[in-house]
């Protein structure tokens, strides 16, 4: 059952017409639809999106929106794939390393501008069609890579999760720094402070010897860093030479 009360069959939000039952020409979109749920996520996070507030959004009865979106978790397919749209999906240039970090970048801004997005990422809401013309990108884009499809498919996986859980970490810690009661150069000065104190016992002699090399280092770039990690993972997928 529905929240609002009606039996439904099993199938996906993409099955099913705009607007269930009889009568007169439907008055809002999918598109509409996910466009509020989407734009009160970005604003108040995830938890603030309702089938009452999506609703009021777009100036519809909450009842009568289940007619377009049965369930919330449909309503969630919907906002995945409407910011999965936001991809640029240019012809591919050959070299699959740089077109796939280039996706990799593009999926880190994505979800910078959409931070409730790594939380949705999976495969129950994988295969709607934009993610599906971003999916059959990526394999032309691997095209020159002498691996199994299979091979592939588990690298856009691998890639996808790498993204998710990235840009989790980045975006809890800025949540974290906002939250904080003092500044964040005096919460990472009380923090570095604290490790270096653990370090001196002499307990950790390997993590000391491998930070201080690091310490040794200029700041990292962190866009950098991000090119590091992805190219870390594309390169594992890359046949012996």
């Amino acid at each position: 059952m529905t929240a609002a009360g009606r039996s439904v069959e099993p199938g996906v939000i993409w099955t099913r017409p705009q607007r269930a039952g009889r009568g007169p020409r439907p008055a809002h979109s999918r598109d509409s639809i996910a466009a509020e749920a989407v734009r009160i996520a970005d604003a108040e996070g995830i938890e603030a999106v309702s089938m009452r507030r999506v609703a009021a959004g777009v100036g519809a009865g909450t009842m009568s929106l289940y007619n377009y979106v049965p369930r919330k978790e449909d309503l969630y397919e919907l906002m995945v794939d409407r910011v999965s749209g936001e991809y640029e999906l240019t012809p591919p240039t050959g070299d699959w390393r740089g077109d796939m970090l280039g996706l990799a970048r593009q999926g880190r801004d994505l979800m910078f501008r959409h931070p409730w997005l790594p939380g949705l990422l999976s495969p129950v809401y994988g295969f709607s069609p934009q993610v599906l013309r971003y999916l059959e990108h990526c394999l032309f884009c691997l095209a020159p890579l002498e691996v199994p499809d299979a091979g592939k498919l588990e690298l856009i996986a691998s890639l996808n999760g790498m993204l998710a859980t990235y840009v989790g970490g980045e975006l809890a810690l800025a949540e974290r720094a906002r939250s904080l009661p003092w500044g964040e150069a005096a919460e990472r000065g009380a923090r570095t402070a604290y490790l270096a104190g653990q370090l001196a016992t002499g307990e950790y002699p390997r993590l000391a010897g491998a930070l201080g090399a690091a310490a040794e280092s200029p700041p990292p770039d962190l866009e950098a860093v991000f090119g590091h990690w992805v190219g870390r993972l594309l390169d594992s997928f890359a046949p012996p030479r």
